[in-house]
């Protein structure tokens, strides 16, 4: 494997094979198998889960990692293109990159979207310039449209909670949340479920669509393994039957890049807060997921997190043991 990027590069029989892997080393564990190899660990945005995962991961079969982050004590990296570097930046990125990727035998890169122009987002303009500066082989930490990592994670979590594929409904919904926050998680997720054959609802509401593209994709995954996409604005119609909800908040489409119009209009859904009557109509063992951090009273009551519903810390726990499958196909011989 020389490329983590997305999951529409692999076959669902690959993608299975890495799931049934991830099971396999967390039962009988590998300490050995990446033994002197190391990870370089690039993270241009903040991150909890996905770095200590990794570090964790390589740790457990036998390697080594290493991060740099602009926010540790290295001097300023400069990012823009054709920039005369006479501020603060000591160094440009484009020679950071390929030395930090040197040190490693893979290197994992996290950079969010810029969210000023949704076009560019979803053409990866930046993810693309940075993992074209190496030649070793790199891991998606999350990009402007794409968390791969975080989609084999929940596709182990569905598994471990025997969701059917085929048949199984799957609520992708907008959640409120002060911030306006990046669409790789929710554009990615819907793409995970749809590859997986289940009958998928984006709930949310008008304004805060999914890009036409992105919806595209998802609807031919779908179409390829027997499930199904809609989307809704109307609550009770998306929670019919779901054996899940996935909640996420992410920028309005209608105002991408539009701080004050993105503001004006989340601040009218303050109710898109999940709680216990939206189970109402779910089936009764309907599960609560989400990739954290989550606000609590904001994105989800205190009670859906602490009860039977959620299985986030399960989700949690799995992104180890996925990036371990995928560290183990890339690197271990």
């Amino acid at each position: 494997m020389k490329a983590f990027n997305d999951l529409a590069d692999f076959s669902n029989e690959e993608i299975r094979a890495l799931v049934e892997l991830a099971g396999r080393l967390d039962t009988h564990p590998e300490p050995d198998a990446l033994k002197g190899k190391v990870l370089s660990l690039l993270f241009l945005s903040p991150s909890l889960r996905t770095l200590a995962s990794f570090q964790a991961a390589m740790t457990r079969l036998g390697g080594g990692s290493f991060v740099i982050s602009p926010d540790m004590s290295i001097h300023g990296l400069e990012t823009r293109p054709g920039i005369v570097m006479d501020g603060a930046a000591a160094e440009h990125i484009r020679e950071a990159v390929p030395v930090i990727a040197s040190y490693g035998d893979a290197i994992g890169i996290r950079a969010f979207a810029e969210r000023k122009n949704i076009e560019t987002d979803m053409a990866e303009t930046e993810f693309n310039s940075l993992t074209g500066l190496v030649d070793t082989p790199c891991i998606n930490m999350e990009s402007a449209m794409n968390h791969p990592c975080q989609n084999l994670a929940d596709w182990k979590t569905l598994d471990d909670l025997g969701v059917p594929a085929n048949g199984g409904k799957f609520v992708l919904s907008w959640a409120y949340h002060p911030l306006a926050l990046p669409l790789a998680v929710p554009a990615s997720t819907l793409y995970m479920a749809a590859k997986r054959g289940m009958d998928v609802t984006v709930l949310r509401p008008e304004g805060f669509e999914l890009p036409d593209p992105l919806m595209q994709k998802a609807t031919a995954a779908a179409d390829a393994a027997g499930g199904s996409i809609t989307e809704t604005d109307q609550r009770s119609e998306a929670m019919e039957g779901a054996h899940i909800i996935y909640a996420k908040s992410w920028s309005s489409t209608r105002h991408y890049g539009d701080k004050i119009g993105d503001k004006k209009l989340r601040e009218q859904h303050l109710d898109w807060c999940v709680d216990e009557p939206w189970f109402d109509v779910a089936q009764e063992d309907c599960r609560f997921m989400h990739c954290l951090p989550v606000r609590r009273g904001v994105v989800v009551a205190d009670d859906i997190l602490d009860g039977p519903r959620s299985v986030v810390i399960q989700e949690a726990r799995n992104r180890m043991l996925a990036q371990m499958a995928v560290l183990h196909q890339m690197l271990g011989g």
